[in-house]
């Protein structure tokens, strides 16, 4: 899996994912009251978290995008 996330793109995704996570499960938003809204804002969140960690999108990888200068 060579890289294709940068470091802006990182960060964004990193804090992205955290406020998801947190507001799905502490929030107390209405949005989330439903069961299936909270699960699928958490899924997404850690999705965008584990992107940021490992500097792969899959997503990106089939579009051919590369938001890293030196990958």
């Amino acid at each position: 899996m060579t890289p294709n996330v940068g470091q802006t793109d990182r960060i964004v995704r990193g804090v992205a994912g955290v406020a998801l996570v947190l507001l799905a499960v502490f929030g107390g938003m209405p949005l989330f009251e439903a069961g299936l809204a909270k699960w699928i804002a958490v899924l997404i969140g850690l999705v965008l978290l584990a992107t940021s960690s490992v500097r792969f999108c899959p997503a990106y990888a089939v579009l051919g995008v590369k938001t890293c200068k030196d990958c």
